[in-house]
């Protein structure tokens, strides 16, 4: 995201633009609107307005060489639920990773799987720290 990074984080409307644009690809402001509407009330006005407001932040790219202008997600997935982790950890659990996957696993609980696999992914995790303060001594 090209801005400071806190005003750039997504609002809940635009993680759902963002969804649709991650699932679908480049798409028309009809196909989003088209899309989204599916599940919550919103004109189209508001998805074209939405959508230019997220070109301005830089958390889509616009490609205005056809008529209908399409977007397209700026950053996969992948990055943008990083920093959003990362930002509401900072801001509401004083940078506790703990605390954030404690809250989170009370909220909604986990499944065997999901906690084998997050198991697994602190060990990987734990690994590739060990490593890379290995090389840097």
């Amino acid at each position: 995201m090209s801005l400071d990074e806190s005003s750039a984080r997504p609002t809940a409307t635009e993680l759902d633009i963002l969804r649709i644009l991650w699932d679908r690809g480049p798409s028309t402001v009809r196909d989003v609107h088209e899309a989204i509407s599916a599940v919550r009330p919103i004109g189209y006005t508001g998805v074209l307005k939405f959508l230019q407001i997220m070109a301005g932040k830089g958390s889509v790219t616009r490609d205005e060489t056809e008529r209908a202008h399409v977007y397209a997600a700026a950053e996969p997935p992948e990055e943008t639920k990083r920093k959003v982790a990362g930002d509401l950890m900072r801001k509401v659990f004083a940078g506790s990773a703990s605390q954030l996957v404690l809250h989170a696993l009370q909220d909604q609980p986990a499944s065997q799987e999901d906690i084998a696999e997050i198991r697994a992914m602190l060990d990987a995790y734990e690994a590739q720290k060990k490593a890379t303060t290995k090389k840097g001594d």
